[in-house]
């Protein structure tokens, strides 16, 4: 796999493909998963696959404080709504890089206090995601 030319592609390239190979996932990258709520093409960075489990994969990358952290609710609802087709069975939104103000927050499960539906997409951070991954516990 070719790196993107991205600090997210070099990521996904140097520690989440190891990651799930190690745990014994397949894999598939830069998946066209559908429409973004009627709103044109949904990609997700992995769809990784384990005995029956289809599992969604979307990594953000923050290496310093920007806009990435605002587009993170909207990312989790096009989780939230690609799942309800039934096809994959969770998602994952990781979050890498030190320059998250809301990391806390995002990890802590808060925002599904204000979205709901969205019990399936779980956002981890990078570490956590590559030690379950890993582990094959995703």
């Amino acid at each position: 796999m070719k790196a993107r030319g991205t600090g997210t592609g070099w990521v996904l390239e140097r520690m989440i493909i190891p990651a799930l190979d190690a745990g014994g996932y397949g894999y598939s990258v830069r998946v066209n998963v559908g429409s973004r709520l009627g709103q044109g093409i949904h990609f997700v960075d992995v769809v990784a696959t384990k005995e029956e489990r289809r599992l969604l994969i979307s990594l953000k990358w923050q290496q310093v404080s920007g806009t990435a952290e605002q587009k993170i609710p909207y990312e989790v609802i096009c989780l939230a709504a690609t799942l309800e087709e039934k096809r994959h069975d969770k998602a994952y939104l990781v979050l890498g890089g030190e320059g998250w103000k809301l990391r806390s927050f995002y990890v802590s499960g808060a925002l599904s206090k204000y979205v709901r539906g969205i019990e399936n997409v779980e956002i981890v951070t990078l570490e956590n995601f590559v030690a379950k991954a890993n582990r094959g516990l995703l």
